[in-house]
């Protein structure tokens, strides 16, 4: 996250994918940062047991959401 908003703060368009164990801290994070406009990607948990071919498969799933995320055209879920 905080890499993220330092890159945004630049003006560099971010992303910032999450599992969905981790969406309140990463909200958390962007407030306590300054940031509440980051908006997180939100996939499915959890990754570490997963084959490559399925965290492939999660990444090409969230990449519609990425992309509106660059673009500001996806709002925070709440």
């Amino acid at each position: 996250m905080h890499d993220a908003i330092e890159l945004e703060a630049r003006g560099v368009p971010t992303a910032v994918i999450v599992t969905s164990e981790f969406v309140r801290e990463a909200k958390v994070q962007r407030e306590a940062l300054g940031m509440a406009g980051v908006v997180p990607v939100v996939i499915a948990h959890p990754l570490s047991s997963l084959t490559d071919e399925e965290i492939a498969a999660r990444a090409a799933a969230a990449l519609p959401q990425v992309i509106a995320v660059w673009q500001g055209k996806l709002a925070d879920a709440g």
